[in-house]
């Protein structure tokens, strides 16, 4: 792929997501991929994603702003750096209790990109930023 059809792959990607979509986000992504969150397990395939979309979507709302996507000249690799909005609907295990808090988190991903697909998508966040906002 050309760093041009990558970045629009991602886009396609991201627009998914603030959309809601999880069958969009999945479209993008290979039927192997690998999905590395900074606080979890890795996760592969699609059937895995598919099911940490419906825990977020149970435990989250959240749209991505000022969304920034870089891509290496060869289309294989790119990063995104954006913020996160969001909204802690229903008490996730293992963190604080969930009152519909909001919260605006900055985050990054990064993501591998083969025959025309996501074959990995890695995101970083800062945990203690979020706990602070939903507690505070």
């Amino acid at each position: 792929m050309s760093a041009a059809e990558t970045r629009a792959l991602i886009e396609r990607y991201y627009a998914a997501f603030n959309a809601g979509d999880a069958e969009g986000m999945l479209a993008c992504l290979a039927e192997d991929a690998v999905h590395d969150v900074n606080q979890g397990p890795r996760r592969i395939g699609r059937p895995a994603f598919a099911a940490f979309c419906a825990h977020m979507a149970r435990c989250y709302r959240e749209t991505l702003s000022e969304m920034v996507i870089m891509v290496a000249p060869d289309g294989r690799r790119a990063a995104a750096e954006f913020i996160v909005d969001g909204t802690y609907l229903a008490t996730d295990e293992g963190l604080p209790e969930a009152r519909g808090q909001t919260y605006r988190l900055p985050a990054g991903a990064f993501l591998a990109v083969q025959d025309g697909a996501i074959t990995r998508v890695t995101t970083y966040y800062n945990l203690k930023d979020w706990e602070a906002q939903v507690l505070g």
